[in-house]
């Protein structure tokens, strides 16, 4: 499915009360990891999600496959859209601000101490997750967006957690071949960059994708 101006889009739309847990379970999960003792309304919090797991797991579809293609009206679950955002629903994936201007974009990202690898220092793989996501959303925005063949990242200087940093992405498309570049900055200096080869693909050919079902 497509959205307004071009952009490309492939599956529904989160619910308010998924964006909202992310928000929440990204800041609380930042803050348990800086527990120096036990604590009550740690174990309180964890006993609450204990019993609304179970309660949730009774109204998800009972098949955990998403609804797209020939599934796509089958018993699973609905699929979500990744082309952009997805740390706005999803806690696993890192948040970030970008501004797309033809084949150039430009943003900001703040990894919180949930995605710390080194003490201090944001995980090697949430940084090439990073770029991945930012190049998609890039190619999403423009409208020319494709399957992923290759990601090469190379890692200059560490990245501080809890820094405003800064990314850059330019992309071009060779012979049905998307090539993107992307760097990210913390100030002038250059953390880390990454090279994503994609293959452009046709969205009139994406495959059908059911849309959340009213209970």
């Amino acid at each position: 499915m497509s959205g307004a101006g071009g952009k490309w889009r492939f599956g529904d739309a989160p619910l308010e009360e998924t964006r909202r847990f992310a928000s929440v379970a990204r800041r609380v999960a930042s803050l348990l990891l800086q527990m120096e003792a036990p604590s009550a309304e740690a174990a309180a919090l964890t006993a609450a999600l204990e019993d609304a797991e179970a309660k949730l797991a009774a109204q998800a579809p009972g098949d955990p496959r998403p609804r797209v293609g020939d599934a796509a009206d089958g018993a699973g679950r609905v699929y979500l859209d990744h082309s952009r955002d997805i740390g706005l629903y999803n806690p696993a994936f890192p948040l970030y601000e970008m501004e797309v201007d033809g084949d150039r974009a430009t943003g900001t990202v703040c990894f919180p101490l949930l995605y710390e690898g080194p003490p201090g220092i944001v995980h090697g793989g949430f940084l090439a997750l990073l770029f991945d996501q930012i190049i998609q959303h890039h190619n999403c925005d423009v409208g020319q967006a494709g399957k992923t063949t290759r990601l090469e990242v190379r890692y200059a200087a560490p990245t501080p957690l809890l820094e405003t940093l800064r990314f850059e992405v330019e992309r071009g498309v060779d012979d049905g071949r998307i090539v993107s570049t992307a760097r990210l900055f913390h100030g002038e200096k250059l953390c880390s960059e990454a090279t994503l080869r994609a293959v452009a693909g046709d969205l009139a050919a994406l495959p059908a994708v059911s849309t959340r079902r009213t209970p």
